[in-house]
């Protein structure tokens, strides 16, 4: 990554649904009330009430990350670079671009950033990156490279982007440094981190443009925090799922076929229904022709 670099692993950090007419009459009061509260699903959506619980608490995990991870570019060559960069950290929600001996700031890097361009307003700028740690307390530093070590060069032993994602601790203070475009991160910059994380590129070119690089980490970091920011992709429920194969069963049970293409037909059309995570808007399309094709049988 322009053997931009980030290694060692050291970083951190269904319900039974049927009703309450089934549950025990030897449970007390205050333990059904709450049972129930747990188990009570919300009549607009058919969700359990823990699965927003659950997107809430995503949410809050990923504005957490946003607010504390610091993207540091070391001694950037080109100011387009830096515009590239702060548009892929707009990308993600994150606003903490750090600067260390750039070049002037041209009208390329706020042309580059088109949207993004407040980053590079913004950024903070100090000569070395021991001035940055000094003015700036960072819990953990990770660098990014584009040339991995082996044991004779332990601080460049790295973990993928992947690895990063799952085990970032999202309260904690986190500097993603991202080297020169020409030669990247030096061994001791690199040994100064924490960790080095490595995107596993095609060995004829492994190094990357920085702002490629960092799309393809801060995507890592992301991809299970995030939701798409558009409505009507709420998965199906159980609910509209077992309506769906009531459906079905009912325009099978009419069909001129025998019993055992009846069974096989109804457990194909589960399966697909299982492994299509379709939405709630799709189920309730189908539904409707379902419905269609069942009139059309009584007729």
């Amino acid at each position: 990554m322009g053997d931009a670099a980030v290694s060692e692993q050291t970083v951190v950090n269904q319900h039974d649904l049927n009703s309450s007419e089934n549950e025990s009459n030897e449970k007390t009061e205050s333990k059904e009330t709450s049972t129930k509260k747990a188990k009570k699903k919300s009549q607009s959506s058919g969700k359990e009430i823990s699965e927003p619980l659950k997107k809430d608490s995503k949410e809050e995990e990923s504005t957490q990350l946003k607010n504390n991870i610091y993207v540091v570019f070391v001694e950037c060559e080109t100011p387009g670079n830096i515009g590239f960069l702060a548009r892929t950290m707009g990308n993600f929600g994150l606003s903490k671009l750090v600067l260390i001996n750039p070049p002037e700031l041209k009208k390329e890097a706020f042309y580059q950033a088109m949207h993004a361009r407040h980053i590079v307003e913004n950024a903070m700028i100090f000569d070395t990156l021991e001035d940055f740690y000094k003015h700036v307390a960072i819990d953990f530093k990770v660098a990014s490279t584009g040339v991995c070590g082996g044991s004779y060069n332990l601080s460049r032993i790295p973990i993928k982007p992947e690895e990063l994602g799952r085990s970032i601790n999202p309260n904690a203070n986190t500097a993603i440094i991202f080297g020169r475009e020409g030669n990247g991160l030096t061994n001791k910059e690199i040994g100064d981190c924490d960790i080095t994380v490595s995107i596993p590129t095609d060995p004829s070119y492994p190094i990357m443009n920085i702002s490629h690089a960092a799309a393809i980490i801060l995507y890592e970091l992301f991809k299970n925090r995030n939701e798409f920011a558009v409505e009507g992709l709420e998965e199906i429920t159980s609910i509209e799922k077992e309506y769906l194969l009531k459906d079905m069963t009912e325009i099978i049970g009419r069909l001129s076929i025998p019993d055992h293409k009846k069974k096989t037909g109804l457990k194909s059309f589960k399966n697909i229904i299982n492994r299509a995570f379709i939405t709630g808007r799709e189920a309730h399309t189908l539904k409707g022709i379902l419905r269609r094709i069942k009139m059309n049988q009584e007729e």
